[in-house]
C-alpha cells in the first residue's frame, strides 16, 4: 500500500527532506488529514559532553598557563567553559601573536577576546612577573582538588 503512495505522490519529494516524509505527508494528505510540516523550531539545549582539559603549563604558585599559536573557535569555547566552571583558577593563555585576529575578516584579535573575557595573556613568553607572583591559594585550592601536586 505504501508503494502506490509514494508512486502517486513522488512529485511531493522536492518539499521534503526525504522520500518517508514525502511518503508520510502524501498518505495524510490523501486520508484528508490536515497537517504542518516545518513550521515552527523548539529551542533546546543540547546535553553537555564530559570533557577534560590538560593545560600546557601549571606554575608553582598556581597560575595556569595555555600556550597558543592558533586560537580557533573551538578553544574559545573551552576556555570560557572551563572558567565558567572553575572561577577560581588562575588561567592565562600565552599566545604567539596576541594581535592575530580570530579569523578571516575579523577586527577582534586574541588580545581583544582575552581582555573581553578577562583572562590575562603574554606574547611567546610566560612573563616573569607571573613566575614570581605570590601563591594564588584559590587557583591551588581547585588544582589540589582536581589531583594536582606541586613539584610532581
Amino acid at each position: 500500500m505504501a508503494r502506490p503512495v509514494q508512486q502517486k505522490f513522488r512529485h511531493l519529494r522536492a518539499a521534503y527532506r526525504s522520500g518517508l516524509e514525502a511518503t508520510v505527508a502524501a498518505a495524510l494528505a490523501a486520508a484528508g488529514v490536515a497537517f504542518q510540516y516545518e513550521t515552527i523550531k523548539v529551542p533546546f539545549t543540547q546535553p553537555e559532553k564530559q570533557r577534560k582539559y590538560c593545560p600546557d603549563v601549571i606554575l608553582e604558585n598556581g597560575i595556569v598557563c595555555e600556550l597558543k599559536g592558533l586560537f580557533v573557535a573551538d578553544d574559545r569555547a573551552k576556555h570560557l567553559l572551563v572558567k565558567a566552571q572553575y572561577p577560581d583558577l588562575d588561567l592565562r593563555l600565552v599566545y604567539s601573536n596576541p594581535n592575530a585576529k580570530l579569523n578571516k575578516g575579523s577586527a577582534t584579535t586574541y588580545a581583544d577576546w582575552s581582555a573581553k573575557h578577562g583572562f590575562k595573556y603574554a606574547k611567546k613568553a610566560i612573563p616573569t612577573e607571573w613566575i614570581v607572583e605570590p601563591p594564588n591559594e584559590a587557583s591551588l585550592a581547585v588544582l589540589r582538588s582536581l589531583g594536582w601536586k606541586p613539584g610532581a
